[in-house]
């Protein structure tokens, strides 16, 4: 039964790690490929573009941070408040929805809204007198349509797991909580939040070692010639070196580059989980 992942795991990840090497080399068509040691970090460090897809990345890994990741956590809490099923159910159901949809289908449809001709965000703001705007165009407004969009598509589907910590949680800390005269603001926040601590300090955790992704398949969808500069990022560099260009050896240096820089967040950020809440990703 562990097989098929274990197979998955062996050629999407362990493979490239000795593959990895190519960021050492230069790559020939006929083998052998020539070791030339640093010589790829040096033009890689040498580029501006380099330096701007990096700065790219951490603000746009920083403002999901600050503003993604707490929303799935305040979304468990509502609907754990929510005492209706069958409203559950149906607020479940439609906020889960849109995590099933690629980024094409959502790219599409944020283009939509946001067009400034005819999109109804537009239309709304044009009633109060205000002159339409391509947000698509406008580099920086585009940082936080990746911010709305990632909101929209994860936030539903990423509270699963808090609301699965939230109903493991005792409940007679409740009733204690309730015979002590709290009211339903304070148990949440003297039981329910204490309760998912764990869950959330590791998520935090497996999210810093993702912090320089930023999500390729959704900016490459959303990036176009005019918000290039503020919205490309390291994955979407790596992928027009290695793909476009068949800078294969400068894409892996870019790639290794990121790799070791998200280990080191991640060992960082469980160190400071420990230290702050006793728990950690080991």
């Amino acid at each position: 039964m562990m097989a098929p992942g274990v197979l998955f795991f062996v050629v999407w990840h362990y493979f490239p790690i000795w593959e990895a090497k190519m960021a050492f080399e230069q790559v020939r068509i006929i083998p052998p490929n020539i070791w030339v040691g640093l010589k790829h970090f040096q033009t890689l460090f040498a580029s501006p573009v380099f330096y701007n897809v990096l700065a790219n990345t951490l603000v746009i890994s920083t403002m999901k941070i600050l503003f993604v990741f707490p929303v799935p956590i305040l979304v468990a809490l509502l609907l754990n408040e929510i005492r209706s099923g069958k409203l559950r159910k149906f607020m479940q159901s439609a906020i889960y929805l849109p995590h099933f949809l690629s980024w094409v289908v959502i790219a599409g449809i944020f283009i939509a809204i946001l067009s400034p001709s005819d999109g109804a965000v537009n239309q709304v703001i044009g009633f109060f007198g205000v002159p339409p705007t391509s947000l698509m165009t406008d580099g920086y407004a585009s940082r936080w349509v990746l911010v709305v969009s990632e909101i929209w598509r994860s936030a539903g589907w990423d509270s699963l797991l808090y609301l699965a910590a939230i109903i493991g949680i005792d409940q007679s800390l409740y009733e204690a909580a309730e015979l002590d005269g709290a009211n339903r603001w304070q148990k949440i926040l003297h039981v329910t939040i204490p309760g998912i601590v764990p869950t959330i300090a590791t998520l935090f955790i497996l999210n810093m070692g993702m912090f320089l992704s930023a999500d390729l398949n959704q900016v490459i969808n959303f990036l176009n010639d005019v918000n290039r500069g503020q919205i490309d990022i390291l994955d979407s560099y790596v992928y027009r070196l290695g793909l476009r260009t068949g800078e294969y050896s400068l894409a892996t240096a870019a790639g290794l580059f990121k790799a070791v820089l998200g280990m080191a967040m991640i060992v960082g950020a469980h160190l400071v989980s420990k230290r702050l809440t006793g728990k950690g990703v080991w």
